[in-house]
């Protein structure tokens, strides 16, 4: 027994070091370490101590706080709001099964969410938005992720039917904003009352499940042994990347409208959507591309040797290695997607930053208030992006990519 617990305690990973020790390793590791550190506590000490004072005393953040549902929503009627909240409840519900089935990073997002929906819910300011039933929503959306949370974990629900539901809610939910004709409890609204937050999760998270998928198979059609394929897909990619997202844009909502009957005219958030796709696809094919000159030949070889036809060798050897190689350049990509939908409110689509600009132009007054407004944005942006990124590096380093969180 005794040797089976030296043994045990030989194989545990060693303990995390403690604060003093952390910052003798990284702070005074060194002399020059040492100087530079004592150099700079106080030049970031003021730089956080002046960036407090003018969030906190100096700004004005009114052009912010007075249309919270207008940056999030755009003018999407107030009196069919709650069917985003039915569309975000769903998602929270979700993210708890995931959590409670997976866990991982989907703890940490979840716990993420739900403290923001709590934090929201308990702000002490009055605002005809922010009424008592409002913030009873908001909160309860933290018990939704726990009860999602509750069932994933203790039950014994199918990996399939959870990516099902991730599927069916973002269909489902894009069904019951658009609303129908003839209904009177859902009645149509139209896409040009959308905007905000709203708009630009649509643009950004449709634009990447559909242009990943589009990608893949343009980065095969490339290397492709048949001739009008592989001349089909290089032209597409190569013209595609040689053309600025704008162009495409107004390609796709002015060009292409004028090439369709008006009675069979797309709608314009489709377009804009399809343009987001169309370019994300034609990059996201060459960095798949590049992963998939990564993977040794020799992997090729073997899968043939074992009997694996071209397309299990395909699914299940050569684009896991490929994806695997290229991550970080995907990720990067679908960041960069994220940002480059500010450029749809060109074509006079409300996104989050066209509704930003609105309310500085919309009153004299909330001009002088520009900075604080795009600060708020720039600081939204810069959550999303973040929480990307560090969904990319979870992902590397469950798979041994990487050791730095």
């Amino acid at each position: 027994m005794v040797n089976i617990a030296i043994e045990q305690d030989h194989i545990r990973p060693p303990q995390p070091p403690g604060f003093l020790k952390w910052m003798k390793e990284n702070l005074f590791s060194s002399i020059f370490n040492t100087v530079l550190t004592i150099l700079l506590i106080p030049l970031i000490s003021y730089f956080l101590f002046a960036v407090s004072k003018w969030v906190f005393f100096a700004a004005e953040w009114r052009a912010v706080t007075q249309f919270p549902l207008l940056y999030a929503v755009g003018q999407y009627p107030r009196d069919q709001i709650w069917r985003v909240g039915i569309i975000l409840s769903g998602l929270f519900l979700f993210l708890g099964i995931s959590w409670g089935r997976w866990g991982g990073l989907l703890k940490s997002i979840s716990f993420a969410a739900g403290f923001i929906m709590l934090v929201t819910a308990l702000l002490p300011v009055q605002h005809p938005a922010l009424d008592l039933s409002m913030r009873l929503y908001l909160g309860s959306n933290l018990l939704i992720i726990l009860v999602g949370y509750l069932i994933g974990s203790k039950t014994a629900i199918k990996n399939i039917y959870i990516f099902v539901g991730w599927l069916l809610v973002p269909v489902c939910g894009i069904v019951l904003l658009a609303g129908f004709e003839a209904s009177e409890l859902i009645p149509n609204v139209s896409t040009t009352l959308w905007g905000g937050l709203l708009v630009t999760i649509l643009l950004a998270a449709g634009g990447i499940f559909l242009s990943f998928p589009l990608g893949i198979a343009l980065a095969f059609g490339r290397r492709s042994s048949l001739p009008v394929v592989s001349a089909f897909s290089t032209l597409f990619i190569e013209v595609i990347r040689g053309v600025p997202l704008v162009t495409i844009l107004f390609m796709f909502s002015i060009i292409l409208a004028l090439f369709l009957p008006v009675e069979s005219r797309i709608d314009r958030l489709v377009r804009a959507l399809m343009a987001v796709t169309v370019f994300s696809a034609a990059y996201s094919a060459e960095n798949i591309r590049g992963g998939l000159q990564a993977v040794p030949l020799g992997q090729i070889e073997a899968s043939k040797a074992l009997g694996m036809g071209n397309f299990k060798t395909t699914i299940f050897i050569v684009l896991p290695q490929a994806l695997r190689a290229v991550l970080p350049a995907i990720v990067g990509q679908f960041i960069s997607l994220f940002k480059d939908t500010t450029l749809v409110v060109i074509i006079g689509i409300n996104d989050f930053l066209g509704i930003g600009r609105s309310i500085i132009n919309s009153d004299p007054e909330f001009v002088q208030m520009r900075t604080e407004v795009y600060i708020f944005m720039a600081v939204v942006y810069w959550i999303f992006s973040y929480l990307m990124s560090l969904a990319s590096r979870r992902m590397e380093s469950a798979m041994g990519m990487s050791n730095n969180m």
